[in-house]
């Protein structure tokens, strides 16, 4: 057995495949292929565990099904939950492993795995359960949906659409995986605009009227600003209504969160109010705010207001252009703040030029990008690499 590689698409991106198998345990490999050798003949098959499969969707597209073996691992559910983070909600995880453990099976399947199948194999349930994925049979396939990103500006003019905007970016890249960008503001906001690209009126008919919203309905209505990245964002006129309930976004949601690994919803704090449910749902929310006294006292009563982080529903505060003119110390802003900021990024000059002349002018900003890795980090699952900045240091003293 050999190890094959996915052929690139005619687009340069590798095509994803329907089926990718990690064991180096023949017999099982053989059954497996067994199992499937008249539902998916192109199968690729790696002489690896769990960790080549980890390595090799950090990198590509995830398959329809994925089949990988634990053996040998201390945490083998700590590793499943990280695959299932990498892989796009369309895959189907199928674990196999040296193991007859109920509290193992346990543990691998609520972290997100359809089955767990301890060796040696028995060839009528793998089969049994590889056909009833392949041949779409999807309700014997556990539902995952998109990881819910809000992006929150504790005012105006802090650069809270930039940063919805990289966070969206760098999450559809790296690994790549289907992200979906929505914006809020209807009326005036920045995200069509800064992506060079024509808004429409699909997200506010979508708010208006969500029985709609069909498989149709989002192919036609949705922006393709890249490969994997999608934006739902409308340009309403001055004097257009753009309200909407809140039960319309939460069935919008809904809608699209099978399409997609992550969904980033830039918030204007205008709408907040009126959207305390979807705020509070399992989430991440990104606080953003700038250095100056006035965001120091706005980001106080935001936590106030939204309450503590709890399992399902995390905050982070994101101090934006820190030690731009106008900005606070990082002490000062702690004590103004009642409590230090999570994510600092510093002021930079490719920072404004990114949120005035757009991603086409200006397309690179490692200055923003350096500092949202923890909070990327924490949101794709990975690990933080990030190295403290200096005015992140000073704000950890304090």
């Amino acid at each position: 057995m050999t190890p094959e590689s996915p052929k690139p698409a005619a687009d340069g991106l590798a095509a994803s495949p329907q089926v990718m198998i990690y064991t180096a345990d023949q017999d099982a490999a053989g059954v497996i292929r067994q199992a499937i050798s008249d539902l998916a003949p192109d199968t690729i098959y790696r002489t690896e565990g769990i960790k080549a499969a980890l390595n090799d969707m950090a990198k590509g597209p995830s398959p329809h099904l994925l089949i990988v073996d634990s053996s040998g691992e201390e945490d083998p559910a700590g590793r499943v939950r990280d695959l299932i983070n990498m892989c796009e909600p369309s895959t189907a995880l199928v674990v196999i492993g040296d193991t007859n453990d109920i509290r193992l099976y346990r543990g691998i399947t609520e972290a997100g795995a359809i089955d767990y199948f301890f060796k040696p194999l028995v060839s009528t349930l793998v089969a049994h359960t590889c056909r009833e994925i392949l041949t779409g049979k999807v309700d014997t396939v556990k539902k995952r949906t998109a990881r819910l990103i809000f992006v929150v500006g504790a005012h105006g003019g802090c650069g809270a659409t930039t940063i919805a905007i990289r966070t969206a970016l760098r999450l559809s890249e790296s690994p790549p995986r289907p992200v979906l960008l929505i914006d809020l503001d209807l009326r005036c906001g920045d995200a069509a605009l800064q992506f060079d690209v024509t808004p429409s009126h699909a997200l506010r008919e979508a708010l208006a009227q969500s029985e709609r919203v069909d498989d149709l309905f989002l192919e036609r209505g949705l922006t393709h600003v890249t490969k994997r990245l999608d934006l739902m964002a409308s340009l309403e006129p001055i004097d257009s209504p753009t309200d909407f309930d809140e039960a319309a976004l939460l069935a919008l949601l809904e809608k699209v969160s099978s399409r997609y690994r992550y969904i980033v919803v830039d918030v204007p704090a205008y709408r907040v109010p009126g959207l305390n449910q979807s705020l509070h749902m399992p989430s991440i929310l990104l606080l953003v705010s700038d250095g100056r006294l006035v965001s120091a006292r706005e980001a106080a009563r935001w936590r106030a207001w939204l309450g503590p982080n709890t399992a399902e529903r995390t905050m982070i505060h994101i101090v934006n252009n820190s030690g731009a003119a106008g900005c606070l110390t990082p002490e000062d802003f702690t004590r103004a703040a009642g409590a230090a900021p999570d994510v600092v990024i510093p002021y930079g000059r490719e920072v404004a030029d990114d949120a005035l002349l757009g991603l086409k002018a200006k397309p690179d900003c490692p200055t923003m990008d350096r500092g949202l890795e923890p909070a990327l980090n924490l949101i794709s699952g990975g690990g933080a690499s990030h190295k403290l900045t200096f005015l992140e240091r000073l704000f950890a003293k304090t």
